[in-house]
């Protein structure tokens, strides 16, 4: 029986020893990759175009509400009420456009998932590609700051996944 155990444990062992593992730096590869560079671009150009879309709807309100202010005393209590509820309801659409922009299903998290998902889909398969050609066990992600503390430079596989996706590395 314990010859048994010892012969697993030192096979097991041999097993251990005799996994590749590989490491990749996914910000360096996108820094590398130019669709993704442009895509960053588009994504940049949207969210500032929208912002400054949301950022005028508020100052319209934020001017709203100060001319009410001014105005409060000579109102009467029904448009008092009038003024006060239109503020109310171009503030919710300012929310409400926002949150159309930016929000978790927004348009921009919309926009990045269209442009970007492809690119990444396109490392992930080069990765695969590498890794099964390479007999790999598994590849880590430096730049995902999963605690590594040290990495031995030729176990970088980024250059090898640029080659494969038909970049060049810096």
């Amino acid at each position: 029986m314990k010859n048994i155990l010892l012969l697993l444990l030192l096979f097991v062992g041999q097993m251990a020893i005799a996994q590749k593992y590989a490491f990749v730096d996914s910000e360096y590869i996108l820094r590398n990759v130019p669709a993704y560079e442009a895509a960053n671009e588009q994504l940049s150009q949207l969210s500032s175009k929208w912002q400054s879309e949301v950022e005028v709807r508020f100052d319209e309100i934020a001017q709203l509400y100060k001319t009410y202010q001014a105005e409060n005393v000579f109102l009467s209590n029904e448009m008092k009420v009038k003024r006060e509820n239109e503020i109310i309801e171009k503030e919710k659409q300012a929310k409400q456009l926002q949150q159309n922009y930016f929000g978790q299903d927004g348009e921009l998290f919309k926009r990045r998932e269209a442009l970007v998902k492809p690119i990444q889909d396109e490392i992930f398969n080069a990765i695969s590609d590498l890794a099964s050609e390479n007999n790999i066990a598994a590849v880590f992600d430096k730049a995902s700051g999963m605690g590594i503390m040290f990495v031995d430079s030729k176990y970088d596989i980024s250059d090898d996944v640029l080659v494969e996706l038909g970049y060049k590395s810096e």
